[in-house]
């Protein structure tokens, strides 16, 4: 528990004209507590001698002048406060003062620029950073905008805000449990997850709040407004929930209506303004005398909902607004007078920690069952009903874990009940015969161990010899594949071939027809040699340039997959939808700038107008002229502007949610068709490798195969194709680990590798007759050769 007393602060706004000499002071006494100190000018008509008090001394915790930055009111006022509500402690920040003396641009800062942030900005920013740093807690974070107007509730974050008017809404209203805590119905809290979210709540209730035009300030904020954060934390594993609020009050100012001279609804806001300041002065007076038995906290809205934060369970900090002009100086007397007043109330601010109720419940049954046990002991009672198999099976985990535990001082809880204890003694005795029985088994079952070594040694060897054949339909299919594109590329360039020839024969040929020197046909194997290396060339780039496609697979299994990717139905659908995807997220990008253009157009149209009453104001007191109540046409433009730019603003946001929502659509669709597309390549892959199981050469005999004939033009050409595409196709086979090949050969050396593995000769493969297609096949079965030398296996 902490008590202390509430904290004031004051700040001194910076004056229009120039200020005259003399009107206040800023010290400091013998115990460097800061005072300011109001002079008040002498008055030539009341006479050379008079009674009048010509000074007045005011302390508070620290007095900002004219050139404090904002920067340096977040660090001094809102950062503890903020600290304290991150250890689990509520707090409450309100501003009081005149009207124009400065409430809202202190609380929620100006939108001019960046450093003009105010209180409620910087605390969310110095919040979420603190959560991000720590990550030994479960952080919740919820926000509530509340507004009070002519004294009825008024939720700001209501979607409904927009399209309706103030009368249609419904009403915030306070209702008190027995326990007199406060719960505010029709008040939303809405979760923010990060800083963004949480600043996004905040322009949107400052856009829905009343705001009219006084002769005193132009763009007067005509209603209190009560921004609350809500946080809750929890440890994993822990029992214990920390909760905590932190209210930041914009309070509306107090004005005299002899002074301003308004009337009409800005008569009827005065009126209910200044009698809320009034019940919340006299709750203040109730508070700060002793042996007072009633608050009056339920005269106002306001003071109700801020009952904890006056007197309560609370950390409070005030800030006093002075706008210390001449023609201001009895407001600002009265400013500091209320801040004196609040200065002597003390809060008992206590650590918000509840325990989980599901905890609770646990823990009573618990207790409940105890105390029953207890007194069938003391009554003697026997109970005859037999037990539960709930009951069976939980006394045998507890007589499982006392014998697993190792803790000489462990004790095994039953309680009093004798059933449980007649049950255990069974138990134990059932677990100590069968562990007699167990320990004369042992000898057996290490016999039976040791024979089923040699069966396990031989499903080793035979998943060596799946895993090798699974290389060769891999083979097998990546030759298929081959020879059908060789022979499309062929067909297509021995018909282009001879279109040519013929049409040259046709126009003009220095050779007669019959002329044996004249051009001779080239052979197919020939020309096919540049396509195919640039074709193999592509694939490997490609191959090597896709970074989506899966790590486990091989290389050639890679590269029929890309193939099959490409004449696949839906690659077309796929590509639309990703240029989709991209035109959808450019426009989300731009529409977002339009959104920032739109913001900061809507804070300049304030300040335009805000500029605009100023000048007239001024104008009218120069001039000694009364200020027009009714807005000139200039003005009456720039807030036709400004409601058109909320508008679009509105608009454009609503249309980015649409947007967001359609991108992860399409995102959801092309990964759905991703998806799709490899389980079709698995199912094709599969009916690939089980034909060429059955039908492929590999798995035939030896005897079967037909011999290949080495002639020295044959062998001039396999070198010749090795050299050119042995690093291509050698990629192609993923080796077997060699590791795990030489365990096997330790592990039992009666058996021959040669006769477990078969061999595949290079003269017993079978072969095509086609000379390109030939050299090919033995590329790959060299490949498979020097994978085996490499392996151990040959």
């Amino acid at each position: 528990m902490v008590k202390q007393t509430i904290q004031i602060f004051a700040r001194v706004k910076p004056t229009v004209r120039k200020q005259q000499q003399g009107i206040y002071s800023i010290d400091e006494d013998e115990k460097l507590t800061p005072s300011l100190e109001i002079i008040l000018p002498r008055d030539l008509a009341d006479g050379f001698v008079n009674n009048k008090r010509e000074s007045y001394r005011f302390k508070f915790q620290r007095i900002f002048d004219q050139n404090e930055k904002q920067e340096t009111i977040f660090e001094n006022i809102a950062k503890p406060v903020a600290e304290s509500v991150l250890a689990g402690y509520n707090g409450t920040i309100f501003a009081y003062g005149q009207t124009g003396s400065g409430k809202t641009f202190t609380i929620t800062g100006g939108a001019e620029r960046y450093s003009d942030r105010g209180i409620i900005p910087r605390t969310l920013s110095y919040i979420f950073e603190q959560l991000q740093k720590d990550s030994s807690k479960i952080y919740t974070t919820h926000i509530s905008y509340l507004e009070i107007y002519n004294e009825c509730g008024y939720d700001l974050l209501d979607p409904r805000h927009e399209a309706s008017s103030l009368e249609d809404l419904p009403k915030v209203t306070v209702l008190e449990d027995p326990d007199q805590n406060i719960h505010l119905k029709n008040l939303s809290l809405h979760q923010a997850t990060t800083e963004e979210e949480a600043l996004n709540l905040l322009f949107l209730g400052d856009t829905n709040r009343m705001i009219a035009e006084t002769p005193m300030n132009q763009a007067s904020t005509r209603s209190h407004c009560i921004f609350t954060i809500h946080l809750s934390s929890k440890e994993p594993g822990s029992a214990t929930v920390r909760q905590a609020k932190l209210h930041l009050v914009d309070l509306a100012g107090s004005e005299r209506v002899a002074k301003t001279g308004v009337g009409g609804q800005l008569l009827t806001e005065a009126k209910y303004i200044n009698l809320s300041l009034h019940y919340l002065e006299q709750v203040i007076i109730a508070l700060s005398e002793k042996h007072r038995s009633h608050i009056p906290y339920r005269n106002s809205m306001m003071t109700s909902v801020l009952r904890d934060s006056l007197g309560g369970n609370c950390m409070t900090t005030m800030i006093a607004t002075l706008s210390l002009e001449k023609r201001n100086i009895d407001e600002s007397i009265s400013t500091c007078r209320f801040a004196q007043r609040v200065a002597l109330i003390k809060n008992e601010a206590v650590l918000n920690e509840e325990i989980d109720p599901r905890l609770m419940i646990i823990r009573l049954q618990k207790e409940i069952q105890e105390l029953k046990d207890e007194l069938a002991i003391v009554t003697g009672e026997q109970r005859t009903e037999a037990l539960t198999e709930a009951e069976l099976l939980q006394l045998e985990k507890r007589i499982t874990s006392f014998l697993e535990d190792q803790h000489p001082e462990s004790k095994l809880e039953v309680g009093a009940d004798m059933r449980k204890i007649h049950h255990c003694f069974h138990y134990l005795k059932k677990l100590l015969n069968d562990k007699n029985i167990h320990g004369t088994s042992i000898a057996s079952s290490e016999i039976k161990d040791h024979n089923s070594q040699e069966p396990l040694k031989e499903e080793e060897y035979k998943k060596l010899r799946d895993i090798l054949q699974q290389r060769d339909n891999e083979i097998n299919i990546l030759v298929t594949m081959l020879k059908k594109e060789k022979k499309k590329a062929q067909d297509a360039l021995h018909f282009s071939s001879m279109d040519r020839s013929e049409l040259r024969r046709s126009q003009s040929s220095p050779f007669p027809p019959g002329n044996p020197e004249g051009p001779r046909m080239l052979p197919p194997s020939a020309p096919t040699q540049a396509p195919d290396s640039s074709t193999s060339q592509y694939r490997s780039s490609l191959l090597h340039g896709k970074t989506g496609m899966r790590e486990e697979m091989s290389l050639g299994r890679q590269e029929a997959f890309e193939i099959f990717k490409r004449d696949h139905a839906d690659s077309v659908t796929i590509e639309d939808n990703k240029q989709i995807l991209k035109q959808r997220f450019s426009e989300a990008k731009a529409l977002g700038e339009s959104i920032n253009e739109a913001r900061v157009k809507i804070g300049r149209l304030k300040e335009e107008i805000t500029q605009r009453h100023v000048q007239q104001v001024a104008l009218g007191i120069s001039e000694n002229t009364p200020v027009p109540s009714t807005p000139d046409l200039l003005e009456e433009k720039l807030r036709s502007q400004l409601q058109e730019e909320k508008r679009r603003y509105k608009a454009m946001f609503t249309h980015l949610k649409a947007l967001k929502v359609e991108i992860e659509h399409l995102q959801l669709l092309m990964d759905k068709a991703k998806v799709k597309l490899q389980k079709e390549f698995e199912a094709w892959w599969a009916e690939e490798a089980t034909s060429l199981q059955v039908n492929s050469p590999a798995v035939n005999s030896l005897n079967h195969m037909k011999p290949f004939p080495q002639t020295p033009e044959s062998q001039h050409e396999r070198s010749q194709l090795l050299s050119s595409k042995s690093d291509v196709y050698a990629r192609k086979i993923l080796p077997l680990p060699g590791p795990l090949l030489h365990s096997q050969e330790q592990s039992s050396p009666s058996i021959p590798l040669e006769d477990r593995i078969p061999e595949r000769p290079v003269s017993s493969v079978p072969l095509t007759g086609d000379s390109q297609t030939d050299s090919d096949i033995l590329a790959f079965v060299k490949a498979r050769q020097s994978i085996l030398q490499r392996t151990g296996f040959q």
